[in-house]
């Protein structure tokens, strides 16, 4: 599936890369596991947001991914810190 990122989360996601590799890894494998494993299964425990249409799954215990699903494509809305 293809993955979209929010201009806000890929620049989360670029400073992750300047900051920590290891954070990084975690995001890949956690994306990968949406990939594989579907929005409500895998790594990082997902959880349904409730107060708007997505999901979120920890990276870290301080931060966590959020996505969503549309037209089949995986858009990452954030990558740092906690829900926004």
């Amino acid at each position: 599936m293809p993955i979209d990122f929010l201009d806000e989360a890929w620049e989360e996601y670029i400073a992750w890369q300047n900051e920590d590799r290891k954070t990084v890894k975690r995001i890949n494998h956690i994306i990968l596991s949406i990939n594989r494993d579907g929005l409500d299964k895998g790594l990082g425990r997902p959880e349904h947001l409730k107060y708007q249409d997505g999901w979120s799954s920890r990276i870290n215990s301080k931060d966590r991914l959020v996505y969503a699903m549309k037209d089949s494509h995986l858009i990452i809305v954030a990558c740092k810190n906690h829900y926004k």
